[in-house]
């Protein structure tokens, strides 16, 4: 499966927006409509980077980083803010791939560490960002647990 990050824009900005999550997942993430306007804030604007995610031409789901190379602090620069993938699709690998081609943009962009968030109770995303090495910090972002990987030794 060849997966594809691709900048949101008119002709797929509604299909970004239509794509749902689980309702057990709702609770977990901001829709895509949500994280479209937050981009578009002036606060986030320069460092906000929203994708639509394509398999093999299909759209199958939404991601959105922050690149923030001016913070002064080193391990607050790169985060993975968003990233669902569409609920008819879960299940059928689609997740893995997009997270092995999230973090490839991170690396290729220059990026040592991605930063997230989430709740511990979001089992699910947890376990998927584990089997790719993201780990618990120890810090907390708001009631959120704040995991890391390290993309250089």
């Amino acid at each position: 499966m060849r997966i594809e990050l691709r900048e949101i824009h008119d002709g797929n900005r509604a299909h970004c927006i239509a794509l749902r999550t689980t309702p057990e997942q709702k609770a977990y993430i901001a829709s895509n409509e949500d994280s479209l306007g937050e981009a578009q804030k002036e606060e986030y604007a320069e460092i906000a980077r929203p994708f639509a995610i394509y398999a093999d031409e299909v759209l199958v789901g939404f991601a959105m980083f922050a690149f923030d190379e001016n913070n002064e602090d080193a391990d607050d620069r790169y985060w993975l803010w968003r990233f669902m993938i569409d609920a008819s699709l879960q299940g059928k690998g689609y997740g893995s791939a997009a997270l092995k081609e999230i973090i490839d943009y991170f690396r290729r962009n220059g990026a040592d560490q991605i930063t997230l968030s989430t709740k511990e109770s979001n089992e699910k995303a947890l376990g998927l960002y584990h089997k790719f090495g993201f780990r618990e910090n120890g810090e907390m972002n708001d009631e959120e647990i704040v995991l890391k990987l390290r993309l250089t030794e």
